[in-house]
């Protein structure tokens, strides 16, 4: 390429040497669209501008101009002023409309400041009535606008001087660096604190507009630089800061639900710590009940709200009741029913809850910190995670009331691919018929064998019906897993905690009913097998069995609802299937949060 020569006179400006850039670079260019692309560049009118700008600044730099006088503005008003007194001509007129104008007296101030080189802000005085003694106080000014200054205060109990708490992240106190915990607050714009109670003082600053002035007496105590956070946790409970009472400043917390993601920016108090949602722009972090605290708030309040246990269900539950909870369903409802027998899908052992067993020790769950704090939920430490090609599928949990639609929406999705989607097989100690095989409707095995492999724990859930047990294996959803098939586990609510492992990396999701008016219009040609006829026969719903779907549901969302990763509402079977199919598609390829102890135990 050849060197950029130089005019004769003196060096070539930028502005030249760019425009003649192209031209000198098109023998070194190959194709003719690259060339174009460097002429539509090097000829934008903007780009020229601005390089006209930096040669103009560049030539007054080197040649060191001085202004003229320091006071352009001054001047400019005093000649105004002086023109009032001449006899009024055209000239005068426009000279004096020119020189009133907003933009010329902005031109002028910001002459001014250039030449006087005055670029620092202006400081209040300094009071005249400080004590020698404190040789330490800082003036400060902070500008405000519509967002809180972002910092707590509180009165010290033995000296009664007013504190600065805690300065919240991202606020406009923790951004100006010039505030920091421990600071003794003396003066707010001018008016002394030192007799004032924090409510006051919170009354004075939201009553203030613009520059605020605090005078300061730094703390002796040095804070250590603290890192943006990057823990974050699954909330497990509602919070509205509006409603604790014991929350220092309800200005400053920050409401979540339950299942929100919360970034944590500091955990320095014990009690409060600071958070914000997980991907907010906003920089400002809010006021959150420490893990610690609302367990112990959460344990003071339990004896007085008592757990209420799931309702007992006459219902059989193991062999005929389980084969189907709706069947002979309306076309408006369960749609297309094409009969098709898929193996292990009819005993999907939804266990009862008069008869139900749960192996509380399999699995090491007692490990677990899940398991050790389920009973008074509050955060979860978690983390992103995306199922890579060669790991295995992660587990999909379904939990819902009896009657929901539970077993149609997994029959749906098993005929939708039979080759992607498997179920477990249940373990029973009960006779083979001659039409059965083993080890497709059921795996046949001993009575002895069966308790023999409950004191092993290798049973997920586990129960008796008319002297036989029945059992769904660990073993036996390890087995669909492995042949790289996503296994769908329906199980009672209270066995997910002891599923979420590393190995089965669970996902939860909860079929929840309509209002009762829709079950009564969904379900009203539906039917369901139900042991008060002793035959077993499959016999409409009922009202009771609607309301009893209902307050089970209600029961399990409230006492598990901190487990639940999903909440489909069955109200309209094809819509449930679609967004159980969607959500199915996006586990597989999308990130998820996780907890923490699943990636790093």
């Amino acid at each position: 390429m050849p060197a950029l020569s130089t005019g004769s006179g003196g060096d070539t400006g930028l502005f030249e040497l760019l425009a003649a850039l192209p031209a000198q670079l098109q023998p070194h260019v190959d194709s003719q669209e690259d060339l174009t692309f460097l002429w539509d560049m090097f000829g934008e009118k903007s780009l020229h501008s601005l390089v006209k700008i930096h040669e103009k600044l560049h030539y007054y730099e080197k040649q060191s101009p001085a202004p003229v006088l320091h006071s352009a503005a001054a001047l400019a008003d005093d000649l105004a002023e002086e023109l009032q007194t001449k006899p009024s001509s055209g000239e005068i007129r426009e000279l004096l409309k020119l020189l009133s104008k907003p933009n010329v007296k902005a031109l002028l101030s910001v002459h001014d400041t250039v030449a006087q080189k005055n670029y620092d802000p202006v400081l209040p005085p300094m009071p005249d009535d400080i004590d020698d003694d404190e040789d330490s106080v800082k003036i400060i000014r902070l500008v405000k606008n519509r967002e809180p200054l972002g910092a707590t205060i509180k009165k010290d109990e033995h000296t009664g001087a007013i504190i600065v708490a805690r300065i919240m992240r991202g606020g406009a106190a923790d951004r100006s660096g010039l505030i920091h915990v421990g600071d003794e607050l003396r003066e707010v714009n001018g008016i002394p604190v030192e007799d004032k109670r924090p409510e006051e003082i919170i009354q004075i600053l939201a009553q203030s507009q613009g520059a605020i002035t605090f005078k300061i007496i730094p703390s002796i105590k040095e804070e250590t630089p603290s890192k943006e956070g990057k823990v974050f946790i699954k909330a497990l409970f509602d919070y509205d800061p509006t409603e604790d009472r014991a929350i220092p400043c309800r200005e400053a917390g920050l409401a979540f639900r339950k299942g929100d993601i919360l970034q944590i920016m500091s955990q320095d108090d014990a009690t409060w710590w600071q958070a914000k949602h997980e991907g907010d722009a906003n920089p400002r972090a809010g006021l959150i009940p420490s893990k610690h605290f609302q367990e112990r708030r959460l344990a003071v309040r339990r004896p007085a709200i008592l757990v209420q246990p799931l309702k007992v269900s006459n219902r059989k539950s193991y062999e005929e009741a389980v084969e189907c909870e709706e069947i002979e369903e309306d076309a408006d409802y369960a749609g297309n029913n094409s009969g098709a027998s898929i193996a292990g899908f009819r005993r999907s052992f939804r266990l009862s809850r008069k008869d139900k067993k749960t192996n509380k020790s399999m699995y090491e769950c007692k490990k677990s910190d899940q398991y050790d704090t389920a009973d008074v939920p509050t955060y979860e430490e978690v983390t992103p995670y995306q199922r890579q090609t060669n790991e295995k599928y992660r587990l999909v949990v379904l939990v819902g009331p009896v009657g929901v639609g539970l077993n149609e929406l997994k029959r749906k999705l098993l005929i939708s691919d039979t080759q992607h989607y498997g179920v477990t097989v249940p373990h029973t100690t009960r006779a083979r018929r001659s039409q059965e095989s083993d080890g497709v409707e059921y795996i046949f095995i001993s009575k002895h064998l069966f308790e023999t492999d409950v004191q092993n724990n290798k049973f997920i859930e586990y129960g008796e019906y008319k002297n036989n047990y029945y059992g769904t294996s660990i073993d036996s959803v390890r087995s669909v897993l492995a042949r790289n098939k996503v296994c769908l586990l329906d199980v009672q609510p209270h066995t997910v905690k002891h599923l979420r492992t590393l190995e089965f990396k669970p996902f939860v999701i909860f079929i929840k009913p309509p209002s009762i008016e829709r079950l009564r219009e969904t379900r009203k040609n539906a039917k369901m097998i139900s042991s008060r006829d002793d035959q077993g026969a499959a016999k409409p719903f009922t009202e009771e069995d609607f309301q009893e779907m209902i307050q089970s549901a209600q029961i399990m969302e409230n006492q598990y609802g901190h487990l639940f990763d999903k909440t489909i509402v069955n109200d309209d079977l094809t819509v449930a299937f679609h967004e159980l199919k969607t959500t199915f598609d996006r586990l597989e390829t999308d990130a998820h949060w996780v907890p923490v102890s699943w990636l790093h135990s």
